[in-house]
């Protein structure tokens, strides 16, 4: 004990090198219209939850009604850039009628980020569809991406004055993959072919808008558009180096990462590759097959890594790896969203530091990394997890309203504020 004392008095408090980000780096948070805004009745997850006896999403966070007092929040934390969707179930609620009120709104939703100074990042579809699409099959249907398009056209023009970043398709992978594969989201199928149908159509329809929205820019003379989608990226690490799960390890990145990467290179449909991570997937094969290719994961706890409240790996050394693969692209690079829920605050913090830091990692070894994006500005309905789970900035009372600025937030503030993420550290002297 008396060693351990004489150890301590040698220890005092230092700080560590600053880590110093670009000056016109774009931080700020989140956020997807069907979890924030309330109300979205004319939505197939509205419908769906009814249906199902699911938690309604409800009023959600009212942002309908009160995205002027939010936005004014982002902005004394420091943000410079939000990223938002647009519900197109609000902007098209009956097939072919698009409401001029709905327009006006996300109109005035952009100009309140503007008149602020920050930045806008638009999604045009963040996993929700129009009931009216829903009855008429979905993606399923081959005319589901000329409807899209016809509604993308009209939200664009509305908006290019505005708008420099858009995201076509948020997680296309996670759309097909759990409405289609895992069954857990509406329509609740579980048909490979199905999925790989929807799979073909989300890329058909980014490639389409893609061009789309560079038409219309060129026709408005306006300076050109940054397009992208935001892919949710893990890092897949294999438990042992076995050859199966290495194989597996290889695949699933290729597959997974990099798929839809590939192909909208190939068809030169992206400014930028918008980069979701979250966490990490420990690769462990039981025998070689198809299914085990793709889902075997570690079920003996090796490697253990501290988890969210959704049981998700919290594993920051994964970003940096993930961006230096992404190097070969030549494109830049925005993280679309990061973040974790969790039931103290103080472990949010610790998430985000640890993340800009391996963030940073990568871009010293030359990834050109633009902006990152906190998931999320607000705790929000989180799909078929509903609110329990609290990734927010700022936390929710959903039965007042009352928004609360968490201590994670103030310090992600100094951050975006400053470009500099200074770090606090005990070195022993002597």
């Amino acid at each position: 004990m008396a060693v351990q004392v004489a150890l301590h008095e040698k220890k005092r408090e230092t700080w560590a090198p600053m880590i110093q980000f670009p000056k016109d780096f774009l931080w700020g948070a989140a956020t997807a219209a069907y979890q924030v805004e309330g109300g979205n009745i004319h939505a197939d997850w509205w419908r769906w939850e009814k249906k199902t006896g699911k938690e309604n999403s409800g009023l959600a966070c009212c942002h309908y009604d009160l995205y002027a007092s939010d936005f004014a929040l982002a902005k004394d934390l420091g943000h410079n850039a939000h990223r938002l969707s647009v519900e197109w179930s609000r902007i098209e609620p009956e097939e072919g009628k698009f409401s001029e009120e709905a327009l006006k709104h996300y109109v005035d939703v952009i100009l309140a980020l503007k008149a602020r100074r920050i930045e806008p990042v638009v999604t045009l579809h963040h996993f929700t569809n129009p009931a009216w699409l829903a009855d008429s099959g979905g993606w399923e249907n081959k005319k589901s991406v000329a409807a899209f398009l016809h509604y993308s056209e009209f939200m664009v023009r509305a908006l290019a004055a505005y708008v420099r970043y858009w995201i076509t398709v948020n997680e296309p992978t996670i759309y097909f993959s759990h409405a289609y594969i895992l069954g857990v989201w509406p329509p609740q199928e579980k048909s490979l072919w199905k999925a790989w149908t929807i799979k073909n159509r989300l890329a058909e329809a980014h490639i389409k808008t893609y061009r789309l929205i560079h038409k219309i820019y060129k026709k408005l003379n306006i300076p050109k558009p940054s397009v992208s989608i935001a892919q949710h990226m893990q890092a897949f690490v294999p438990c042992t180096p076995s050859i199966k799960n290495r194989f597996a390890t290889f695949l699933r990145h290729q597959w997974f990462n990099l798929g839809y990467i590939d192909m909208f290179v190939r068809h030169q449909a992206l400014d930028f590759i918008g980069v979701n991570y979250y966490s990490r997937q420990l690769v462990e094969l039981e025998k070689w097959g198809f299914r085990n290719l793709a889902a075997d994961v570690c079920k003996n706890n090796h490697h253990p890594v501290e988890k969210n409240s959704l049981g998700w790996d919290i594993y920051p050394e994964g970003l940096s790896d993930l961006l230096l693969k992404l190097k070969k692209y030549n494109l830049p690079v925005m993280i679309t969203e990061n973040g974790v829920c969790v039931s103290d605050d103080s472990r949010r913090w610790e998430y985000i530091a640890g993340h800009l830091r391996q963030m940073h990692q990568a871009m010293e070894q030359g990834v050109p990394v633009t902006g990152y994006l906190y998931w999320s500005l607000l705790d929000n309905f989180e799909w078929d997890k509903g609110f329990a789970p609290r990734f927010g900035l700022i936390g929710m009372d959903y039965k007042t309203q009352q928004r609360t600025v968490r201590e994670s937030a103030v310090k992600f503030s100094k951050v975006c504020k400053t470009g500099i993420l200074e770090e606090r550290s005990h070195q022993l002297l002597g």
